[in-house]
């Protein structure tokens, strides 16, 4: 079977909300990213830097409209990569202060990451993803990664002088 090709990856997200300015308030506001483009306040795009955009909103079906049922089929969560330590820590710091609870919060061993819900109920991981040296391995140097404790406390200190990475 073909493999895809390396340096392929995963681009934007486009994601159904029920209020958009409620969820720019969450995607701007609170993690920080820049409204490149608005449509006929039906939809956003939202960028971090320069890239056109890694979030897109839109309105068009979901207006009003409730969480995804559990037990059903979908996305489960996606992912934002801090590409350091201390911005992941300084994302953490912003959701503490607008009182967002953790869904929960894990050491992946190749990631550290803290898990939220946007208003609309969609979960996301914010992570942080360490050197692959620092990947744990087996005897046999297979990827052992895992499912353990964050020591949150740990990575607050990321901005206090901690090393990055």
């Amino acid at each position: 079977m073909p493999k895809i090709i390396a340096g392929a990856r995963i681009g934007h997200v486009n994601l159904r909300v029920s209020d958009l300015e409620r969820s720019l308030r969450f995607y701007c506001d609170v993690l920080g990213f820049e409204l490149t483009q608005s449509r006929d306040g039906r939809a956003a795009l939202l960028s971090a830097g320069d890239y056109h955009h890694h979030i897109a909103l839109n309105t068009r079906h979901s207006l009003g409209g409730g969480a995804p049922a559990r037990g059903t089929t979908g996305l489960d969560h996606f992912a934002i990569v801090y590409p350091t330590r201390a911005a992941l820590a300084e994302a953490v710091r912003r959701l503490l202060a607008s009182n967002i609870a953790f869904e929960r919060s894990s050491d992946h061993g190749v990631s550290e990451s803290v898990y939220v819900r946007d208003p609309d109920g969609i979960l996301m991981e914010l992570s942080y993803d360490r050197p692959e040296y620092q990947w744990p391995r087996t005897a046999t140097g297979a990827l052992a990664a895992g499912d353990n404790p964050l020591d949150v406390d740990a990575l607050l200190r990321a901005g206090d002088g901690e090393s990055q990475d």
